[in-house]
């Protein structure tokens, strides 16, 4: 048993330790630090979507936003979509689960909001679809997914794609990039 609880930690080191040899998505992550702040200056928000246990992070990436990361500040505008439950229940029963995202979005998305976007596999419609509304809508698309990027590659302005097609470890990656994101995106706007 032992034996298998490292085999689980290692794995998740050896993720971790190809995104620290990844220069490019560095340098994504990097540049969605400064998009985030940008949008934030400009009186924008950004917004989070995701199913599942992605859907945790990214509601939980949303509060390190509103809330506070490292620093008691002011609330910066950020919000995970899927919080309102009669809204999801009733668009999913009257219309369809695909269009949950996008629907929210085509309701209170603008031009230069950002939207973040987790698929462990790139390919979950919902989000795939949120991100072409929010194309339309000139919005700045961030696709955290796993290795192949899937279909959220080409509607993603940013990807982060976690090397590897393990759904638990791309989590785990995602929960770090995006906790690295947000205490540079609260030292930078806040000037720390």
């Amino acid at each position: 048993m032992n034996e298998k609880i490292l085999d689980i930690i290692l794995a998740s080191i050896n993720v971790k330790k190809e995104l620290l040899q990844n220069e490019k998505l560095i340098e994504t992550v990097d540049k969605c630090v400064s998009q985030i702040v940008q949008a934030f200056k400009n009186g924008n928000k950004v917004l989070f979507c995701g199913n599942g246990g992605s859907a945790a992070d990214a509601q939980h990436l949303a509060a390190e936003f509103s809330g506070r990361f490292y620093t008691d500040r002011d609330a910066l505008p950020a919000e995970a979509l899927h919080c309102n439950t009669s809204y999801m229940t009733a668009v999913a029963n009257d219309y369809s689960y695909d269009v949950i995202y996008s629907r929210m979005i085509k309701g209170i998305g603008n031009k230069g909001d950002v939207l973040i976007g987790l698929s462990t596999s790139g390919n979950s419609k919902n989000i795939v679809n949120a991100f072409e509304m929010a194309k339309e809508k000139q919005m700045i698309t961030v696709g955290f997914t796993g290795a192949t990027g899937g279909a959220l590659k080409a509607v993603s302005d940013y990807l982060i794609n976690v090397p590897s097609f393990d759904t638990p470890r791309i989590q785990e990656s995602h929960i770090m990039l995006g906790h690295i994101i947000c205490q540079l995106v609260e030292e930078q706007y806040f000037g720390q």
